[in-house]
């Protein structure tokens, strides 16, 4: 919350104020997903797995290079927090931040969801959106955010002083602890800033602050991705459900989710290479 100004406007405030904006980090340069053979190869994919995500609680899912996967609203308006990491690698995790600097507050068809230093590889890219159609409302709301960190104890204690177990932080983290064998601890550390799949979410005209409203989806909806690299997925099911009054709580009305795993006819693939770690040296200036 921004406090009333302490400081007296300068004579060229308006001035200042008026200075065009610059894009930090121009993507002319991206290389462009194949869209023609992600295309292609949809059209041969076959289901051969699919995980149910209870409501107030998260599963892990594994989904090999080269196949797709879904994010599928089943039985009423419900929103989800996807972690990714590299199924070899757990400290090769899914970087929102980095990801929101290069595509934007929220993802839909095309974008990349890219991993952390030093791999800054895409982990997958998003192949079809049945919300693509929402855009950004008068509210400027817009679906699927990478501006949200995910519903967590910490600031639930911070806020209300209550402790609260089954908010996205905490499903990801017993989940992923269930997954590896890790201690609760360990499995922790690697549960990250999340894609709010189906989520609706931006900033106040006024204030800035972080909003959500009831999010548009309806059974049936799905966000869907390609796999570039080998991963091990965890999704959770927000104690929010569609986030239409409030999180982190047992009040909400929670539906499930499922994950759907597709392979390809591999045949689609030929022109498809998966994408090397970053070639920076790593040398820093030494």
């Amino acid at each position: 919350m921004k406090r009333t100004p302490q400081s007296q406007a300068p004579a060229d405030a308006d001035a200042r104020r008026a200075i065009k904006p610059v894009i930090c980090y121009p993507v002319d340069t991206l290389p462009e997903p194949n869209r023609a053979t992600y295309a292609a190869a949809r059209k041969t994919m076959e289901l051969t797995d699919e995980v149910i995500v209870p409501p107030r609680d998260a599963q892990t899912f594994h989904v090999p290079s080269g196949n797709f996967f879904r994010i599928v609203s089943v039985d009423g308006p419900q929103v989800g927090d996807l972690n990714l990491w590299s199924a070899d690698d757990l400290s090769e995790r899914f970087y929102s931040g980095k990801t929101r600097a290069l595509h934007g507050t929220h993802l839909s068809t095309g974008d990349h969801m890219w991993s952390s230093f030093p791999h800054m590889r895409p982990m997958a890219t998003i192949t079809y959106d049945t919300l693509d159609w929402y855009g950004f409302d008068a509210d400027g709301g817009g679906v699927h955010d990478v501006i949200g960190t995910r519903c967590d104890p910490y600031t639930s204690r911070l806020l209300s002083g209550q402790d609260y177990h089954y908010c996205c932080h905490s499903n990801l983290t017993r989940a992923l602890a269930f997954e590896t064998g890790l201690p609760l601890h360990r499995a922790e550390a690697h549960v990250h800033d999340v894609l709010n799949v189906f989520m609706c979410t931006g900033f106040t005209h006024e204030k800035h602050q972080y909003f959500m409203k009831a999010s548009p989806v309806r059974p049936g909806d799905y966000l869907e991705f390609f796999a570039e690299i080998d991963l091990l997925g965890a999704l959770s099911t927000c104690p929010g459900g569609d986030c239409s009054t409030e999180h982190s709580s047992d009040t909400a009305t929670c539906y499930p989710l499922r994950v759907e795993i597709y392979r390809p006819d591999s045949k689609m693939l030929l022109r498809w290479v998966p994408p090397e770690p970053s070639a920076y040296t790593r040398s820093h200036g030494v």
